[in-house]
């Protein structure tokens, strides 16, 4: 039963958080361009916008499988699972706090004037910071989960 956990566990965090990442990442960039242009056109940046709040929801598939797993292989008090769990947390504060709200309000000022687009191209950039943190987490979290550093039993 652990390895179909594991199997769902890697499955659900290539096919969940690999998405919110990218899409995630894709929309500060965007945004900006589509802040500073004379006629904007927010088509993309509301699909970008959907797959990150769409698939972060289906990303919680991932630390409930992770439990499973780390349950079953009897290391849910080893250091390297309890970090990942802070960062997993972590991760999804970011993205739930700060990373989907900022896209949010991106979007809201996209049919404005230019003087509205304007004053939230430093959200914008901020939003890259912010997206960067995100998946700097996720990238410790996948080295704890292939390095498992202290962990001596096979």
């Amino acid at each position: 039963m652990n390895k179909f956990f594991l199997t769902i566990h890697i499955l659900a965090a290539i096919l969940c958080v690999g998405p919110v990442t990218i899409a995630a990442g894709m929309f500060p960039p965007i945004a900006r361009r589509m802040l500073t242009a004379e006629t904007p056109d927010a088509g993309g940046l509301e699909i970008l916008h959907r797959i990150t709040r769409v698939y972060a929801w289906a990303s919680l598939a991932v630390p409930v499988f992770g439990f499973a797993v780390a349950g079953g292989m009897q290391v849910t008090g080893e250091a390297w699972v309890i970090v990942s769990i802070v960062l997993t947390l972590a991760a999804a504060l970011v993205l739930a706090f700060l990373v989907v709200p900022a896209q949010s309000g991106v979007l809201a000022v996209a049919g404005g004037d230019a003087e509205a687009r304007a004053a939230v191209v430093s959200r914008a950039k901020m939003l890259s910071m912010t997206t960067g943190i995100f998946s700097l987490l996720w990238l410790v979290v996948l080295v704890l989960m292939v390095v498992k550093p202290g962990h001596h039993n096979g």
